[in-house]
């Protein structure tokens, strides 16, 4: 981790009994972003502010969380603790916090919670430079893959970090897929749904016949890029493309009607960026989203 990377803190609050929990990211300062939306089913919360032409263009926090649309409260309590502390949007009648988020669909698991803006308190009070904990945490305490046969494989929250350069480019990926996962470097089968038949068909074959079994809108990857240093918004745009390229490689199939697969990026300050610069950032956001996922299956999918 660059000494540039100290520039937002991570936390979390985590419901493992219930399956869901939520993740804050906090900035310090007020770092530009960008959001971009693919899947059919998003559930999210000031993506509007971050598109070209808006006259904010920046965050205080992000949210990821579980609870589907009961969880966007999680940013409510977020809001709340970045008010105690004087944080937010300058405005003559005082700091407004702008923090956008997104949700994943883990209604189905544990016993029924929603995400409260209590847990979005507790994360963003908790929140610090060095956590780096991946797995069943934060929003990925109850996310679930390969959800096409009708059953399921854990998923998770997955981090990883590429340099370039001076600087670091971390990816923070909730994995709540639909589809089937895949490592993109080995073409080795990660998690697979279970064909019914026996048949041994991927995901996706058993969409193209028709034989799927899953539930619609039950799932969503949602995820935060952080570009250490400055970049331009034409650069994050394309890292925002670069990420979901990545979870396209990784997640098969990916962007369905029935996920609301959803990207951030944030850089640390808004400048100037070359092509060759914004081609290394991209290439390494791509990287760390499909690395972020990798990592979190150890073992291949055994075929057997």
């Amino acid at each position: 981790m660059s000494e540039r990377s100290h520039w937002y803190r991570i936390g979390h609050t985590s419901h493992l009994e219930d399956c869901t929990g939520c993740t804050v990211v906090v900035f310090d300062g007020m770092p530009p972003a960008v959001a971009d939306v693919r899947g059919g089913a998003p559930g999210t919360r000031e993506i509007e502010l971050l598109q070209p032409g808006r006259q904010v263009g920046k965050v205080n926090a992000i949210v990821l969380t579980g609870g589907s649309a009961f969880g966007l409260a999680a940013a409510d309590g977020v809001v709340r603790w970045l008010a105690e502390h004087g944080i937010g949007f300058p405005t003559r009648f005082g700091p407004v916090p702008i923090v956008p988020g997104a949700v994943i669909f883990d209604l189905g698991f544990g016993e029924p919670r929603h995400v409260l803006p209590d847990d979005g308190y507790a994360a963003a009070r908790s929140a610090t430079y060095t956590d780096r904990r991946t797995g069943r945490i934060g929003a990925g305490s109850g996310a679930t893959v390969a959800k096409l046969s009708g059953a399921a494989t854990p998923g998770g929250l997955g981090i990883a970090t590429v340099r370039v350069g001076d600087n670091d480019v971390t990816a923070i990926v909730v994995l709540n897929a639909l589809g089937d996962i895949r490592d993109p470097e080995t073409g080795r089968w990660l998690a697979r749904a279970t064909d019914p038949r026996g048949a041994r068909q991927t995901g996706r074959e058993m969409a193209v016949a028709a034989q799927t079994r899953s539930s619609a809108v039950e799932n969503t990857t949602i995820g935060i890029v952080l570009i250490d240093g400055a970049a331009s918004r034409d650069a994050m745009v394309r890292c925002a493309i670069s990420a979901h390229d990545a979870l396209a490689r990784c997640v098969v199939p990916a962007h369905t009607l029935f996920d609301g697969d959803t990207f951030f990026v944030v850089a640390q300050s808004e400048g100037s960026s070359s092509p060759g610069e914004i081609l290394a950032l991209a290439s390494a956001t791509e990287i760390a989203v499909e690395r972020a996922i990798v990592g979190l299956f150890p073992e291949p999918f055994d075929e057997s």
